[in-house]
């Protein structure tokens, strides 16, 4: 592929497709109309109003363009790096549906302006003939619009000019103040101004092929801004000027019937139309062509057919395919509103990437133009209340296109090649909220179980997270965690294989766990330690979960790394999973109730597990032993207030055994029991025995200090 790629500069590039494209003919149509109805004065705050959104758009574009190397596809190249490919596939795909139907509106715009002249002309042959002749032009490339669009924007400012420069300049006494009608009051005629000051994304849509887009798109945008908004001024005052406001509002054509070059100010009509269909569809074929080569939309899209300067052709045949249906319509009415919402939406999400990226990219998000995030929202807010005013109706329909368009490509799941600011996003409310907790006063009320749990290959216990997944339903945090044993400088690599496997396991299953994987000399050892310096701040791990153990030597190391845990604080849990029963139809739970702290902590635990839809339906039997029938009453008693006070919807049955073994009643009065908790207070060899049992057992022990009552 050869040719100069990026060969337009500042004036070529940006000022001269952007000036023509906020030109348009309301400058001419519509000048007089909001004078006449608005008043000299008002009509100047409608342009300050305007033109102040506007002006933050662009700065925020210019922050957003300086702090990146600008590729191809202008808007959505912006957006897409700030806020990540969903985001910004789902402002570009309406985005270049509005910019191929815009070339539509602006041919049809110029067809009927000819009719005034010769009627008897097909508007329909007339429009489709421009179409095709643009069409060639903006396949032959960039090079040739350009050098037409330059041609155009002398003759629209030797228009402009031919209105303004003879003739008063003095405001007549009555255009100074509004002339209001119940039909027409200040937001109306706002809402039929503003389109006019829109189109500032167009020399954006030649991101690509601009010399230094971080310098020509900020001086572009900025002085077309400044330069379109003097003129608008300038017209304002001077329609004021030459008629009354009955004249200003019923009279469309007063600026060609005032000007002493009527041709001329026709001309700036068609000039203004023209530009802005050529403008379009230029850069529409640019937006999907980023589209294409980001996945988006499919890839072919972004074909050159042949152009040595990577000039999107096939994008300007479906453009003008696009176009030609709208033109064969005769009438944009119906989606004209659609059109600018999907623009204005295209400007909040400017300044919505600008304010986020400046509020949370550091130390990353350095641009060359600085914009404070404030003034970004603010824009952000102000652009989303401007859509609500120009239409109630039309405004949620687009955003609700906008958000359907981002769920589709998040399921689609496009892989990007770049990062982008919403890791900066996570990151920053992250430590706004850990700090924020760290501070805060401590409260057991709001203790839930974040747990560490040492699942190995996920692969071979996958019962350990399917348990920790369900008690993370609590919204504990879940760790899982695979441990290594060996020297790092042996196992780094297979330390990063295992951490994206264990990474990739998490995501196909769907849980909301975090992985880790460390390499210890000594597991035994490690273990302790790794407790300890897991989590952060007040987000620190607090229980440890652990398969139970198929070996008694192995079972008696276990419960001193438990007791060891107890020490420094962390519950724990040994969960022996029976592969045959599983946890049969989930319809019950039964726990065995030990000292007062265990019992609650097992009571908190299968109230989480209540919240899963696996064991929502589930039965809680609390199973105590007493020696006689007084002892039975006052057991009773009290864990019918614990579990009252924890609301759990348990019930409690008391069994008089002076000395029957734990596991012989369990195996009496649970043997159909889905999942039973049992404290770890006991011996290795009780826990061995109750391990016999064909059900499967949640081992529990609370060590820590905590109030899980519900106040």
């Amino acid at each position: 592929m050869g040719g100069d790629i990026r060969r337009f500069g500042t004036f070529t590039g940006v000022f001269v497709p952007t000036v023509l494209s906020i030109f348009g003919v309301i400058l001419f149509l519509r000048s007089g109309w909001v004078v006449g109805h608005a008043g000299l004065l008002h009509a100047i705050i409608i342009l300050l109003v305007s033109e102040l959104i506007t002006i933050i758009t662009a700065l925020s574009i210019s922050s957003i363009s300086t702090n990146m190397k600008v590729g191809v596809g202008g808007v959505y190249y912006l957006i897409s790096r700030s806020l990540g490919v969903e985001a910004g596939g789902a402002i570009g795909i309406p985005l270049y549906l509005s910019q191929a139907i815009s070339v539509a509106f602006y041919v049809l715009g110029f067809t009927e302006s000819i009719m005034w002249l010769f009627p008897g002309i097909k508007e329909m042959h007339l429009a489709l003939i421009v179409l095709t002749i643009f069409t060639v032009v903006a396949y032959v490339g960039a090079d040739l619009a350009v050098k037409l669009q330059v041609s155009i924007f002398i003759l629209l400012i030797l228009s402009i000019l031919s209105f303004l420069i003879p003739g008063p300049f003095l405001p007549l006494a009555e255009n100074l103040k509004p002339h209001y009608t119940p039909q027409v009051d200040f937001w109306h005629v706002f809402a039929v101004f503003f389109p006019a000051v829109t189109g500032i994304t167009a020399g954006i849509s030649m991101s690509g092929e601009l010399r230094d887009p971080a310098k020509n798109i900020p001086k572009g945008t900025l002085l077309a801004i400044g330069f379109t908004a003097l003129v608008y001024l300038l017209v304002f005052v001077k329609v004021s000027a030459i008629a009354p406001h009955e004249e200003l509002v019923s009279n469309m054509l007063i600026l060609m019937e005032k000007s002493p070059f009527p041709y001329l100010v026709y001309a700036g009509i068609w000039s203004a139309t023209l530009s802005s269909a050529l403008t379009f569809i230029v850069g529409a074929p640019r937006t999907l062509q980023a589209l294409a080569k980001d996945g988006v939309v499919p890839r072919i899209l972004a074909h050159p057919l042949g152009s040595r300067k990577d000039e999107p052709r096939l994008g300007v045949i479906i453009t003008y395919l696009i176009a030609s249906v709208f033109v064969s319509m005769g009438t944009l009415n119906t989606v004209a509103t659609i059109i600018t919402m999907f623009f204005l939406l295209t400007y909040a999400a400017i300044n919505f990437s600008a304010g986020i990226s400046s509020l949370a990219g550091k130390p990353f998000y350095i641009p060359e133009f600085r914009v404070h995030h404030f003034v970004s929202l603010t824009g952000a807010v102000a652009t989303f209340w401007i859509m609500h005013v120009i239409s109630p109706v039309a405004a949620p329909i687009s955003l609700a296109i906008i958000v359907a368009i981002y769920l589709w490509l998040e399921r689609k799941s496009i892989e990007q090649t770049w990062g982008d600011m919403r890791n900066g996003i996570w990151f920053s409310l992250a430590r706004f909220a850990l700090l924020r907790l760290e501070g805060a006063r401590d409260s057991d009320r709001f203790w839930r179980p974040n747990i560490m749990v040492f699942s190995g290959n996920p692969d071979n216990r996958h019962y350990l997270i399917e348990m920790a997944s369900w008690l993370g339903k609590g919204e504990g945090i879940v760790t899982l965690f695979n441990v290594l044993e060996g020297q790092p400088r042996q196992l780094i690599g297979t330390r990063e294989e295992v951490y994206r496997n264990l990474k990739e396991f998490i995501r196909q299953k769907g849980i909301g766990a975090f992985a880790e994987v460390e390499i210890v000399k000594s597991f035994d050892e490690a273990l302790p330690v790794i407790a300890q310096a897991h989590g952060l701040g007040k987000l620190s791990s607090n229980t440890a979960l652990f398969g139970f153990p198929s070996k008694g030597e192995r079972a008696r190391r276990i419960m001193e790394i438990i007791d060891e845990l107890c020490i420094l604080k962390k519950d724990s849990m040994i969960l022996k999973y029976d592969p045959a029963s599983g946890y049969g139809d989930f319809s019950s739970i039964v726990i065995w109730a030990g000292k007062s702290r265990n019992t609650e902590l097992m009571l908190f635990l299968s109230r989480i597990l209540l919240l899963n839809f696996d064991w929502q339906e589930s039965r809680i039997t609390v199973l105590v032993s007493s020696p006689d029938d007084e002892e039975a009453e006052e057991s009773r008693r009290k864990l019918t207030e614990t579990a009252l006070s924890l609301k759990v919807p348990a019930s409690i049955r008391t069994i008089i055994s002076p000395a029957d073994p734990p596991a012989d009643i369990l195996r009496e009065y649970a043997g159909g029991a889905s999942l039973i908790l049992f404290p770890l207070e006991c011996d290795v060899e009780t826990i061995f025995d109750i391990a016999e049992l064909n059900r499967s057992i949640l081992f529990v022990r609370s060590c820590s200090d905590k109030e899980l009552k519900i106040q």
